[in-house]
């Protein structure tokens, strides 16, 4: 990482071009610029050149959960998730015991080679209605609380539910201070998720699930990140969420507002069998995750297996790719996602199959 190098005959967005790199950043996309660059060579050969995936919800794969909290665990995952496309990500942790959660995300993630990049990490919990928890724990959840969450460092994203008594406070100081705020296992209104977006929430956690659904006189939070051009997350494994929703989120927020998420948890890479999920007993079976009442529990899917999903429901490969970098990079407000002068080097390269060639970080 960090090193001097030019990306020869790679295909960028249709046309064949050169990619050079200079001390991890990307400093020219253009192919008669770049004939006399002495750097390291790497010859694509024309395969088609796309940024590295940037994934923002996923608690674990590999057997490994975010809430284990051990160097092991985060090195292992961020292997996995750079063998698979991801080359940026933050670990999402589950509504556990504060502790925990306080021990998850204290470990200083190690930046090596082989591994994607962790950028902070992603709180879901425990501020969260009981009602729609999913997954979750009801023991574990409590009122939002900016005392609470000052006593935790390294979190980027924050999911909660904007209806419990000291939401607004907190979606206001998470806000202030670089985090972004994401409304999920809620039960909010319209009216009440409006005022959360105003208050500078920018997302919607796993859109349709674990809240209340699109009706035509009762939007719900769908409703106001509608009308008030939030992001909106989608799980496009092909289980939480039917083609025709994933289309019409697509149809609704566009490539520019829509991140794919794969939501895994440590099942992802291994198959089917028995796993522990936020403290619960989860059963997966041909693929699908569910806890003993029956609950979908995270995913199994990666996120590149997420964007192969949404091609093959119709959406335009490019768009697609663009919805699991580009978009979740600006969310973060991180110069990753775009094949351009001054982003972050961080690639994947593919084939016309959309198949997953290489991944590279310099």
């Amino acid at each position: 990482m960090g090193e001097t190098a030019v990306l020869r005959n790679a295909v960028v967005l249709g046309k064949l071009t050169d990619v050079t790199v200079k001390d991890g950043r990307i400093t020219g996309v253009d192919r008669a610029k770049n004939t006399d660059y002495d750097g390291r060579e790497i010859d694509l050969c024309g395969k088609i050149l796309r940024p590295g995936l940037v994934e923002i919800h996923a608690h674990g794969n590999s057997g490994f959960d975010t809430m284990d909290g051990t160097a092991e665990a985060f090195d292992t995952m961020s292997r996995f998730e750079f063998k698979h496309g991801v080359t940026s990500w933050l670990p999402t942790t589950m509504t556990e015991p504060l502790e925990k959660i306080r021990k998850a995300t204290s470990v200083l993630p190690r930046d090596e080679a082989g591994k994607a990049r962790i950028l902070g990490f992603h709180m879901e919990g425990p501020f969260i209605s009981a009602l729609h928890k999913g997954a979750q724990q009801k023991e574990n959840i409590i009122s939002p609380s900016v005392a609470v969450f000052s006593s935790f460092s390294g979190i980027k994203m924050l999911t909660l539910a904007p209806e419990l008594p000291g939401s607004g406070e907190l979606i206001r100081f998470a806000s202030e201070n670089g985090v972004i705020v994401s409304l999920g296992h809620t039960d909010c209104d319209y009216d009440t998720a409006r005022k959360a977006f105003l208050d500078g929430a920018l997302c919607l956690t796993h859109t349709f699930n674990a809240m209340p659904p699109f009706l035509h006189r009762e939007p719900g939070p769908i409703g106001a990140a509608i009308t008030e051009n939030a992001y909106v997350q989608v799980i496009c494994d092909g289980l939480h969420l039917h083609r025709a929703a994933v289309l019409a989120l697509y149809r609704i927020f566009g490539a520019e507002r829509m991140v794919l998420i794969s939501d895994s948890m440590r099942a992802a890479g291994l198959g089917d069998g028995d796993y522990i999920f936020g403290g619960q007993r989860v059963k997966v079976r041909n693929g699908e995750a569910r806890t003993e009442t029956g609950a979908l529990a995270g995913s199994t899917a990666t996120l590149f297996d997420c964007v192969k999903t949404a091609v093959s429901f119709g959406i335009p490969a490019e768009d697609a790719f663009r919805m699991a970098s580009e978009t979740p990079a600006k969310l973060l407000g991180v110069k990753k996602g775009r094949i351009a002068p001054g982003y972050d080097a961080e690639f994947i390269v593919t084939d016309e199959e959309n198949k997953l060639l290489d991944t590279l970080i310099f």
